[in-house]
């Protein structure tokens, strides 16, 4: 059964409707919170070991987990490029896109300095400082998406519309089916 927003929620879903419940709130619900963006918040019971378990535990399919991965560029500028959990990035579709010809993923040391998050659980809300970002277009296929919560084994879940309207992102085709990297 897929989670619905306001009504039927899981007891381990905690949503901005329902703060008397509320244990946790984390940079990415507050900033969905002052944004007006309503949200669920999943946190699991256990440690997640894969992006597929993650999917499962929120009703989700796997393309609905959504991964902020954090790209520098030749210039020292930082990029967030937001990918369905299936896709792998493609690097040169990638470096075409942005017009380097050389770029890298960030360091754990990096992702923590620029977003403010550890990896696994990078969001393109709250973070330090502004980031260009960029939504791969298969993202488009669903309604509701799933982002980092800003705290490892937990996820919010939202409109995709809702992600959208408030990041206004640069949308293009960043990946190439197949299974999941290690970006």
């Amino acid at each position: 059964m897929k989670p619905q927003f306001c009504t039927g929620v899981p007891q381990n879903y905690l949503s901005r409707y329902n703060h008397q419940t509320m244990t946790k709130t984390t940079p990415v619900t507050r900033a969905l919170d002052g944004l007006g963006i309503s949200y669920q918040l999943h946190v699991h019971d256990r440690p997640l070991r894969s992006l597929e378990q993650a999917a499962e535990e929120r009703g989700l399919e796997p393309d609905q987990i959504v991964r902020s991965l954090l790209f520098r560029l030749e210039d020292g500028s930082y990029v967030l490029v937001l990918m369905p959990g299936v896709e792998k990035v493609d690097w040169a579709k990638l470096r075409r896109y942005l017009g380097v010809s050389r770029m890298t993923t960030a360091t754990p040391e990096e992702v923590r300095n620029v977003t403010g998050y550890e990896t696994g659980a990078v969001s393109p809300f709250g973070l330090l400082q502004p980031l260009r970002v960029m939504v791969d277009r298969r993202i488009l296929v669903h309604d509701e998406i799933s982002i980092g919560a800003g705290i490892r084994n937990a996820g919010v879940i939202l409109k995709r519309q809702d992600l959208l309207g408030a990041l206004e992102p640069e949308m293009g085709d960043f990946g190439e089916l197949g299974t999941r990297s290690r970006d």
